[in-house]
């Protein structure tokens, strides 16, 4: 036994021999083992003033509350001295907590003293958007309620802290961390005391938790450099006492508990956001008050950020290749027909594989179950033979056995498919170009131009070869002089933008581990915050599910949403982006096409790269891929107006019908039609601005029909392209980024036979992409169909390019896939 409990068994004694003098009563024989009925102090306001708290809190039918400490200036209070009021006894129950957890402990009106605070916020709601999300939203610091919250009277916080020194003094069981505010215990209903109640003052006064904040400095430079997960902040939170659910994604509750958690300890930014702020407020105080479940947390970081800096700081892959691999492989399954064996996917008549002996003198190659008749012994660094008598379409096989000496291995690459024109073929029973009958297409597109539908570039690609590729009509009309139209023509790609820079950026990026889908966005951008920003994911963006309207018109002085969108610098501009840009509905409500969503993507990846846009793309992708057409800002780089398809004849006046402050009224030829691409980002963004020619983006589209890599080339692997290429939510029309053939709503573009599995994406300026796993084709059509006059129909602006049936897409699309599949019968 120690002196406190010595000390209340003499107390228990005093009231046992007084008892007994009027009681015969009960033989006392006190127990060291209890403790206090009340184990924490909770703050609140009452949101109305004196009387109306009174009513509420002293009248049958209502709530109560321990304390009541009413403000000044007050007409509602008569008493000319503030004075604290109890209303309940702190031995009893009062009504205040309601649903309630801190702690380990639920239901605290068992186990708390309330002090209820005359302080009234003004609150709005929004009863639309109560009505359309349910009742059950409406919580009291939920994104449909705004509140105002005033700052609290100086006197009647001294009486507060008076009061609370006198409530700590009786209840030695009120640790630090158990003086908490109603948010703090019920963060998905409450909101009081609200961000204006002084806490540190209380702190400084000897009432409740505070850190330290030299330690509060050091966790946040350490997690600037490696954030904590979203799961292990939801278990520091945990273990401070919120009750709080590891789910490791940021759901409802967590932004709740995280904005309460603001409310108390960081009120100056009450943003929701797991930010490194936040969780280095709450492990300084973990530190400083539960030092014992500090090195779990930690121990629990260093693993979860050691994978993260391992997975950021990876190169680009490395990997050779579809196949590189040394054998014999080690497997975890070391069964004879299981191990040393693995697959490739060709195509009839191609394929080539490299032999790197490394200390092997002797192997037996299986392709098929064909063995290789290799010259043997291995004499050379390294070999190359051809696969093509021995590949078929689809999926190869490939087998090793017999390497010796036995200790010994080799090393095997088999590159990826890479694009041949149809002649290069040696294989007769893969059908040539001849084997299909185009002229049906070609018929529709002829007809097209003889009746004014300037020019395009069609491209077809099937198993692995181009089997047409044809230009049409011209590519400008400039000043009556005819530019005829060539196959090596570069486009303005406008929003394939999207999926041929952005997309793929990111996909390789999310391969590398460097990027995570269902992140925040504001993990990687920390100032996109406020408004429900810090709800929207990555995926929520590419899948156009954020809720932003189509666009936003930053080029325009007075565009719809005021001078304050004005933007003619690319910095600016991605602030607004980033900052200003508000939802017209929530997330995951709708899926509205947006070109808002690939801008803030844009600057996403030059954060996350440390680089610009157009250099990452182009050097990192395009150059590594052999790629020399597909650039921005080409005649920043070299390349000439004529090697450029038209776009408009006028500028961005639409034949005049258009003005704004600085607008162009040239033909545009080599510089970006998109008005928010060029006057605002500079000719740069990530949705449009890129520039390139057919052949160029047929291998981007055989890189996506051989899952991930071309060549030797590996940007990411089959399991990252299924989730790209499939629908996000609830729009089938809709992958990451990818627009999607799932059904009939689509065949404007993607015509009436594509797959299921069939992919690609359209652009404004005339450009069309359809990529078809099931058919092992692709079709890059490219127009300048808004390179034609513009006439005006009531309130709209019709290019005659769009009412061409080569300009509308799905009918050339159709006729392409009806020539293959008669060719193929």
């Amino acid at each position: 036994m120690n002196l406190h409990f010595y000390q209340r068994f003499i107390i228990l004694g005093i009231s046992f021999l007084l008892a007994s003098c009027v009681s015969s009563g009960y033989t006392q024989l006190p127990s060291a083992n209890y403790s206090y009925r009340v184990k924490s102090l909770v703050m609140h306001f009452t949101a109305i003033d004196y009387q109306k708290s009174v009513e509420a809190l002293v009248n049958e039918g209502y709530v109560s509350s321990h304390y009541l400490v009413p403000e000044s200036n007050d007409p509602s209070y008569r008493k000319s001295e503030l004075e604290v009021l109890q209303l309940v006894d702190e031995h009893e129950r009062a009504w205040h907590a309601g649903r309630s957890y801190w702690q380990g402990r639920t239901g605290l009106n068992d186990s708390s003293i309330g002090i209820e605070i005359v302080n009234v916020p003004q609150c709005f709601d929004d009863e639309k958007a109560l009505a359309q999300a349910g009742m059950a939203s409406r919580a009291e610091h939920g994104p449909n309620r705004l509140c105002v919250f005033p700052d609290f009277d100086p006197k009647q916080i001294e009486l507060v802290i008076e009061l609370s020194q006198d409530i700590l003094s009786r209840n030695p069981d009120i640790t630090p961390t158990a003086v908490v505010g109603h948010s703090d215990i019920a963060p998905s209903r409450k909101n009081d005391p609200g961000p204006r109640f002084p806490w540190y003052q209380l702190y400084q006064a000897g009432i409740g938790a505070w850190y330290d904040e030299a330690s509060l400095a050091a966790y946040w430079q350490r997690f600037n450099h490696a954030p904590v997960s979203v799961g292990l902040l939801q278990a520091a939170l945990s273990t401070y006492g919120y009750g709080i659910i590891e789910t490791g994604i940021i759901d409802q509750q967590t932004i709740d508990t995280i904005s309460a958690f603001q409310m108390h300890f960081l009120p100056w930014q009450v943003s929701g956001n797991p930010d490194s702020r936040t969780a280095a407020a709450v492990f300084a105080l973990i530190e400083k008050y539960f030092p014992d479940a500090l090195p779990a947390l930690l121990t629990r970081y260093e693993l979860e950020s050691d994978s993260a800096i391992k997975a950021n700081t990876a190169s680009v892959i490395t990997k050779q290749g579809q196949v590189d691999a040394v054998f014999p492989l080690v497997l975890s399954d070391s069964r004879e027909y299981v191990n040393n064996r693995t697959q490739f996917i060709a195509y009839a008549g191609q394929g080539d594989i490299r032999i790197l002996p490394m200390n092997a003198s002797s192997a037996d190659i299986y392709i098929n179950e064909q063995k290789l008749n290799i010259a043997q012994p291995f004499a050379a660094e390294q070999y190359e033979y051809s696969l093509a008598k021995r590949t078929h379409d689809g999926i190869n096989s490939l087998r090793v056995d017999n390497i010796q000496p036995a200790d010994a291995s080799l090393q095997l690459i088999v590159p990826y498919p890479s694009l041949r024109s149809a002649d290069e073929s040696n294989n007769t029973k893969s059908p040539l170009s001849s084997a299909f009958d185009f002229s049906e297409v070609d018929k529709l597109i002829n007809t097209d131009v003889s009746n004014g539908f300037p020019g395009a570039v069609l491209l077809v690609l099937h198993q692995g070869k181009i089997v047409k590729h044809s230009a049409y009509g011209y590519a400008a009309l400039v000043d009556g002089k005819p530019s005829p139209m060539q196959k090596d023509t570069s486009f303005d790609l406008a929003s394939n933008t999207k999926v041929f820079a952005t997309t793929l950026a990111i996909m390789h990026l999310v391969e590398q581990n460097k990027l995570a889908l269902d992140a925040p966005v504001s993990r990687y951008l920390p100032e996109y915050v406020g408004a429900g920003r810090e709800g929207r994911t990555v995926a929520d963006l590419l899948a156009h599910a954020s809720g932003y309207d189509s666009e936003v018109q930053f080029y325009k002085r007075e565009n719809p949403l005021g001078g304050a969108f004005h933007s003619l610098r690319p910095e600016l501009t991605g602030d607004i982006l980033l900052s200003k840009v508000e939802f017209v509905a929530g997330r995951q409500t709708q899926q509205q096409y947006s070109d808002t969503n690939f801008m803030i993507l844009g600057l996403l990846i030059e954060r996350l790269t440390q680089r610009p846009l157009d250099e990452y793309l182009e050097e990192e992708i395009y150059q590594a891929l052999g790629l020399d057409s597909l650039m921005f800002n080409p005649l920043k780089k070299g390349q000439t107006a004529e090697q450029f398809a038209a776009t408009e004849i006028k500028g961005n006046t639409r034949s005049g019908n258009i003005e704004f402050e600085g607008i162009r009224d040239y033909v545009l030829r080599g510089e970006v039609h998109d008005e928010k691409a060029f006057y605002s980002m500079e000719g740069v963004a990530g949705h449009a601005g890129l520039f390139g020619n057919a052949r160029d983006l047929a291998v981007l589209a055989q890189l996506m029909l051989n899952q991930g890599g071309y060549d030797d080339k590996v940007l990411f692997s089959p399991a990252t392209l299924a989730r790209f290429v499939s629908p996000r939510y609830q729009n089938n029309s809709f992958g990451l980024g990818w627009r999607l053939a799932l059904d009939q709503s689509t065949a404007w573009h993607f015509g009436p036979y594509a797959s299921s599995r069939a992919f690609g994406h359209t652009g404004w300026t005339g450009t069309a992409t359809v990529i078809d796993p099931a058919y092992e084709l692709a079709i890059i059509l490219l127009t300048n169909k808004k390179h034609t006059p513009v006439q005006k129909r009531g309130e709209a602006l019709i290019f005659s390019g769009d009412e061409f049936e080569t300009g509308r897409y799905g009918s050339v699309v159709s006729k392409v896939y009806e020539a293959i599949l008669q060719g193929v019968k």
